[in-house]
Parts: structure tokens; C-alpha cells; sequence
């Protein structure tokens, strides 16, 4: 009895500091991700006040809360939508990958990290955050410019990629061989393929067989589906993430609308606490060792992501200020980074502190550089038109010659 209490009064309690610390961040205009992070670090392993009784409860929240992100988040787009952004986009998504994964890679590797850290630090540095980036965009009243389908189309091109990277990435952590991770590969990528052909051809009937006029049921009937299909997915050594991700494709229309709205509180709480169950789980002392290469690592793929997002709005004929925003807006990292993170700390436990520090930093750069990338472009290209104007009249007139002056 005692513990059953002390887990209440310790879920209470974390429960009112998030939605405290989301207060405060909406007041700031900020995502709360970064105050949940710094909440999680502040009451886990060598923090202020570290919490025993409700470590198991807040664990399991945190895997609901992966999954329930992941379903939010394909509920977003129908199979057809993700099929013409993999037919029109993918040069743009084959960019992403090169210039955003290959310095977290290069990273590890100088940092001694091994092989393994090397493919899961890539993934931190690669993923951007949809869930930062959709509140952003919210936020800033840009859902309908021109550059926004280019950036959903980038974040749909990396979720899907994650379909491919977390099983491979989940068989180099388990030692598996490479005829065993060769099946595995082979595994995700029929799933993936079955869900999209059976979203594509037969989603109405799978949206008619799950809908429901009684909120309770439609509830219900989703939410056990889709933690049925994670928990098989986890069995086939498929992310559950992905599983969840694929069960919200499959699901269209007026389900998909319902259920996104009754969903969505569930998923604001588990969310939050997974982002507080990784602090938990990190070291407040890791992380200076690692602040300096997290701080060069964040610096490098800022200017990296803003390119990827020029490059891709230039693709899609996007002028200008549109190219600038597209690639300001891309910059923050938040949930993939950190499950990818929380599934290699086993193998390299420093990847954690670095993971935390990265994220942390970008979540909350990612804001501002969404909203002051093109008026800094647009300064910096005008003092440099200036520049220009002032050579030119600086420079000495050629004498006029003889018949001019005749």
C-alpha cells in the first residue's frame, strides 16, 4: 500500500509540473519539449530529487507515448499522399539523408564511438521533429505558403525512411548477423509495403470496419488496434513505432479525423512523459562532457537542414524567401532523436547525455530559426547588393574621350 501511494503522489506530481512547464512554454512561444527534458534530467539518476516508485509506470507511459506519436502523426496523411511525395520528392529526401546523417556519423566515429554508435548517431542528426515543426508552422500561420507541402513532404520522406533505418538499426544493437538483419530488413519492408497496398486499394473498407458513431468505441477500437499491431510489429523485431505509424496510414477520412481528435490528449500526455522518462534515465553529470562536440554537431547540421530545405523548395520552383523559411523551419530534432538515442544507449551509454544536450539544443534554436532564417538572408543579401553598389561607385570613371567631349 505504501508504494501503490508514494506512485501516486510522485505521478501527481510529475503530472502537474508538465502541465505547468506546457504553460509557461506556450506563454514563451517555445516548445515545452526542452522543460520536460530539463524536468526529466532535475528528479532522475543523480538529479535534485530523484523518483523511485513511479519509474516502472513512467517507463511504460514513455513506450504508449512513442507509439501514440507515431500514430498521431499517420493519421496525418493518407497512403496516396505518401506515394506521390516518395514519387516527387525522394532526390530531396536522398539529399536530407546525405548532408544530415553523414555528420552525426563522422562524429561518433572521431569520438570513438565504434560502428554501431556511428549508424545511431547518424539517425539523431537526420531526423527532423514533425511534432515541433507542425506546432511551429501552426504558430507562425505559414500551414498554407507555398514552401509547406516541401517541408511536410521532407518529414513524410524521413518517417518513412525510419520504416527501413530502426530495423536495421535494432539488429546492429542486438549483435544480429547479417543474414539475420538481411530478414528482418525483408520483414519491414513487406509490412510496409502490405500496409500501403491494403491503405491504398482497400482503406475504405478498413476505415468503415473500424468506424463507429459511439466516441467510446471508436476510442477503444483504435487505440487497442493500434497497440496490438505496435506490440506485433516489436515481435517481428519491427520498430513499434513504425507499427503505429502504418496502422494511422491505414486509417482515412472521417475515422482518421475522429480519432486524431480523441487521440490527441492521450498522446500530448504520454508524450510528454517519454520526453521526462529520457531525462529521467540520463546523468545530469554526462552531459558536460559532451556539451561542447553536442554544441559543433548542432552548429554543423543547422546549416546543414537549412540547405536541405533550400535545395528542396529550389526543386520545387519556390522563390526566394520561401527557400530561406523552408530550411529554417527544418531544423529542429526532437522525438525520433531521442527514441533513436534511447534504443542505442545500451551499446554506447554516452550517446544518451549527447542525444539530451543535441536536442535540447535544436529544439529550441529549431523556433528561431523558423522565424528569423529569412529576414536574415534577406539582410544579409541586401548588405551585400550595398557592398556591391558602393564598389562599383568607388571605382574610377575612364576618361571620356576626345570626340565625347567634342
Amino acid at each position: 500500500m505504501h508504494h501503490t501511494t508514494a506512485m501516486l503522489i510522485e505521478l501527481g506530481a510529475i503530472i502537474l509540473a508538465l502541465g505547468l512547464l506546457g504553460r509557461l512554454a506556450g506563454r514563451v512561444g517555445f516548445s515545452p519539449i526542452p522543460l520536460y527534458l530539463l524536468a526529466g534530467l532535475a528528479f532522475g539518476h543523480g538529479g535534485i530529487l530523484p523518483l523511485q516508485a513511479s519509474e516502472e509506470f513512467v517507463a511504460t507511459g514513455a513506450e504508449i507515448g512513442v507509439i501514440l506519436l507515431l500514430l498521431l502523426l499517420g493519421l496525418e496523411y493518407s497512403a496516396s499522399e505518401l506515394v506521390t511525395n516518395l514519387k516527387t520528392q525522394y532526390p530531396s529526401g536522398a539529399v536530407d539523408f546525405v548532408l544530415n546523417a553523414v555528420p552525426g556519423a563522422v562524429a561518433a566515429l572521431i569520438l570513438g564511438w565504434g560502428p554501431v554508435a556511428a549508424v545511431a548517431l547518424a539517425g539523431v542528426t537526420w531526423i527532423s521533429s514533425s511534432g515541433v515543426i507542425a506546432k511551429v508552422l501552426g504558430d507562425l500561420g505559414r500551414l498554407g505558403n507555398r514552401e509547406t507541402p516541401v517541408v511536410l513532404g521532407i518529414l513524410v520522406i524521413e518517417d518513412l525512411a525510419m520504416a527501413v533505418y530502426l530495423p536495421i538499426l535494432t539488429a546492429l544493437l542486438a549483435g544480429v548477423s547479417l543474414a539475420g538483419g538481411a530478414v528482418t530488413l525483408l520483414i519491414s519492408l513487406g509490412t510496409v509495403g502490405a500496409v500501403l497496398y491494403l491503405a491504398l486499394r482497400h482503406g475504405r473498407l478498413i476505415s468503415r470496419a473500424v468506424s463507429s458513431d459511439s466516441a467510446e468505441m471508436l476510442l477503444l477500437v483504435v487505440l487497442g488496434l493500434t497497440l496490438l499491431v505496435a506490440g506485433l510489429a516489436q515481435e517481428l523485431q519491427v520498430s513499434a513505432a513504425v507499427g503505429a505509424f502504418l496502422v494511422g496510414i491505414a486509417l482515412s477520412g472521417e475515422v482518421a479525423e475522429g480519432a486524431s481528435s480523441l487521440l490527441t490528449p492521450l498522446r500530448d500526455l504520454f508524450a510528454a512523459v517519454f520526453f521526462v522518462f529520457f531525462g529521467l534515465s540520463t546523468d545530469p553529470a554526462d552531459i558536460p562532457p559532451v556539451l561542447v562536440p553536442a554544441l559543433l554537431l548542432a552548429a554543423v547540421t543547422t546549416l546543414t537542414k537549412v540547405a536541405t530545405g533550400w535545395y528542396a523548395a529550389r526543386r520545387a520552383g519556390i522563390q526566394g524567401g520561401g527557400r530561406w523559411r523552408a530550411g529554417g523551419t527544418l531544423v529542429a530534432r526532437g522525438e525520433f532523436s531521442i527514441v533513436i538515442a534511447g534504443l542505442a544507449v545500451a551499446v554506447e551509454p554516452r550517446i544518451g547525455p549527447m542525444a539530451t544536450a543535441y536536442v535540447l539544443i535544436l529544439v529550441v534554436l529549431g523556433p528561431l530559426t523558423a522565424r528569423f532564417t529569412e529576414p536574415l538572408a534577406r539582410r544579409v543579401v541586401a548588405s551585400r547588393a550595398g557592398d556591391r553598389c558602393s564598389e562599383s561607385a568607388a571605382e574610377p570613371k575612364p576618361p571620356e574621350s576626345a570626340s565625347a567631349i567634342v
